[in-house]
């Protein structure tokens, strides 16, 4: 690091902004969703009660896949992983009694991103909202799907012209949306390294700006709106310098090789979450303590937004109670520790800048060996990013069997007996209603209508037209996501993987 560099200054090693928290902290947000709309809404309604400053929204599987609550295979899974929404009557009911113009919300979910969007958008029309005012995320990362999670539903490239549809629609529609949160946190839960989390987000992001290049877009007209998705995992060091590497790289990528002229298309901005997969399900109590540091280093590597897990995830979705005390915990450290006091507290530490400068080189060599294979899509479809993931997976979990990685609770200082915590648990009768309420909306709509605006969607879908008008009037229509995807898939196909 120069010694002159300062925080808010290319190229953002110790942070976005000159005063980071002295100004602003951070947005706490926790992630939530499940069972209904209605259940969902009574838990976003107690977080706001609490202190959250940001809702984040959890979606079930059928909603990421792109299927109604009585699809076939959605049986046992309505509500289970997150909220189920078919329809706009869901998402109204999701918000009822939240005004969207006064609170910032994150809706991680991806293939179907475009949908979701929509949809509250005009439940924001509805309550009168300046569509011009709306803040929030939604996920919209469809790469790392292919690379780590599994919830897509078109071929790769098809996928990206939806993505690439929505930055162009979204600039002028919804300007201050962050109309993409690429994400490093899930590709970390898969198994990767920290150096392969910045490389393989990086080149995610890549892949993003040039299509959306490639489609005519200016890089300065929609990099300020992208923002980032990064994992709170357990090594404390080495976590906050990723933070401060995956900033430096992405400000000299955006400059060098994009030609971006604002700083403001330089600037990382990212969301945190803290590491689902270092939880144990053995001891969780000792989870709080896990939660808290990682927390704590997410806090220092400057994020601009934060998830803190429940002590009770790697057994079921977090109880109110430990929701709570999640939640408290970024308050400690928000207004009880003193971290906020100065921008990047630890910028000139011998180590910090170290590690700092080895995860730079480190995921640099790693985004060249994907340039060699023929840039990220390809290394995707090739099947190289993700065995690199499962190889790295595989390493850490024989050091933890063979005892060179400790986790305590697991592997040693392992504690018989105990009483196991309440845990969650969703009321089955909540999905028979779910498709019950479905069934009732697809009788009481205008299936007229809904025709119609699905013709219009797939001829545009088979043409070269903006995709978000069409399906923004499918969902006023009161078509289904279901529906909207399924009309998409008779045009691009689905993705199937063959490596």
């Amino acid at each position: 690091m120069s010694t002159s560099e300062q925080p808010g200054e290319f190229p953002f090693t110790r942070g976005i902004y000159a005063g980071m928290y002295r100004k602003k902290l951070w947005t706490m947000r926790q992630y939530a969703g499940f069972g209904s709309a209605e259940e969902s809404n009574k838990r976003y309604k107690f977080l706001l009660s609490q202190g959250i400053t940001g809702l984040s929204v959890a979606f079930d599987l059928p909603t990421q896949m792109g299927m109604d609550s009585d699809h076939a295979l959605a049986a046992g899974e309505v509500g289970r992983v997150g909220v189920p929404i078919d329809s706009l009557a869901d998402m109204q009911l999701l918000f009822d009694g939240i005004r969207l113009d006064e609170v910032s919300t994150s809706m991680t979910i991806n293939s179907t991103a475009a949908i979701v969007l929509c949809l509250y958008i005009l439940v924001a029309d509805e309550q009168g909202a300046d569509r011009q005012q709306l803040s929030g995320t939604i996920q919209n990362d469809i790469l790392k799907e292919y690379i780590a999670r599994g919830t897509y539903i078109y071929p790769p490239r098809q996928a990206m012209r939806i993505i690439t549809d929505l930055f162009a629609w979204a600039g002028s529609a919804v300007p201050e949306w962050n109309t993409i949160s690429i994400s490093g946190y899930h590709i970390r839960e898969a198994g990767s390294t920290a150096a392969q989390e910045i490389a393989f987000t990086l080149a995610n992001a890549i892949a993003y700006i040039q299509a959306a290049i490639d489609a005519g877009l200016a890089v300065d007209s929609f990099a300020p709106r992208l923002s980032f998705f990064f994992n709170a995992h357990n090594d404390f060091f080495e976590e906050i310098a990723k933070y401060r590497a995956a900033r430096r790289l992405y400000a000299h990528i955006m400059r060098d090789r994009f030609h971006a002229k604002l700083d403001r298309s330089c600037a990382l901005r990212f969301h945190a979450q803290t590491a689902g997969s270092t939880l144990t399900a053995q001891q969780p109590e000792v989870n709080v303590v896990r939660v808290a540091l990682q927390a704590m280093a997410a806090v220092l590597g400057g994020t601009q937004s934060l998830h803190t897990n429940g002590q009770d995830e790697a057994l079921s979705l977090p109880t109110e109670k430990s929701a709570r005390l999640a939640l408290r915990t970024q308050q400690v450290i928000a207004y009880e520790s003193g971290v906020t006091a100065a921008p990047d507290p630890l910028g000139g530490s011998e180590y910090i800048e170290s590690l700092t400068d080895q995860l730079e080189a480190s995921a640099r060599a790693i985004l060249e060996r994907i340039d060699s294979l023929g840039g990220p899509l390809a290394a995707i479809e090739k099947g190289w990013v993700q065995g690199e993931i499962q190889n790295s997976a595989y390493q850490y979990q024989r050091a933890v069997e063979e005892g060179r990685q400790i986790v305590v609770g697991v592997n040693k200082f392992q504690s018989a007996g105990g009483e196991a915590p309440p845990t969650f648990r969703i009321d089955p009768e909540l999905e028979r209603q779910q498709v019950k309420r479905l069934r009732a909306l697809r009788a009481a709509r205008s299936n007229q209508d809904v025709t119609g605006a699905l013709q219009q969607l797939e001829t545009a879908a088979r043409g070269a037209d903006n995709l978000l008008p069409k399906i923004l009037a499918a969902c006023r229509a009161l078509a289904t996501v279901g529906e909207i995807s399924d009309t998409l898939r008779r045009v691009f196909g689905e993705y199937r993987e063959t490596f």
